[in-house]
């Protein structure tokens, strides 16, 4: 069953973000808190929407998301921060079923695209991007302010 995320799946979440962050190979950089997920989600200034998935009432997998703009082409967007399903479910079609209810969702709220990146070594992400449409952008490179460096700018 997939379902919207509520205040009490924010420690679950957050559990399965470190696992997201475990399999990527980025777990030294992992330092999000549930408090922090839970005001993004749930706070005086959320922004992040999020759906889990369920198997016999355990939550399995996770997806978070938040409208964007796209300038150049004048449209509306989803940014799909993060999809994630736990090892023992991966390939039962859970991760299609997320997609398609943020593809419905970001369509509901007047979007006309979703956005999201996958680490280069990932080729079964990006198959499974790929077998459901999604273009690969070779041209971009993301960028990011953070840190020292985001201090130094925002002072």
């Amino acid at each position: 069953m997939i379902r919207y995320a509520t205040r009490n799946d924010v420690p679950v979440i957050t559990a399965l973000m470190r696992d997201f962050a475990a399999f990527e190979e980025l777990s030294e950089y992992f330092e999000a808190t549930t408090e922090q997920l839970a005001a993004a989600m749930f706070g005086e200034h959320a922004f992040v929407n999020g759906l889990v998935a369920e198997d016999n009432g355990k939550v399995i997998a996770y997806a978070l998301f938040y409208q964007n703009y796209a300038t150049f082409r004048g449209q509306r967007g989803m940014y799909l921060e993060d999809l994630f399903i736990s090892q023992a479910h991966r390939g039962s079609g859970i991760g299609e079923a997320m997609i398609r209810r943020v593809a419905q969702i970001a369509k509901q709220q007047g979007c006309e695209r979703i956005d999201f990146q996958v680490l280069e070594w990932n080729s079964s992400a990006i198959g499974f991007y790929e077998k459901l449409g999604a273009d690969r952008e070779e041209t971009e490179r993301h960028f990011k302010f953070t840190d020292a460096a985001f201090e130094k700018l925002a002072t």
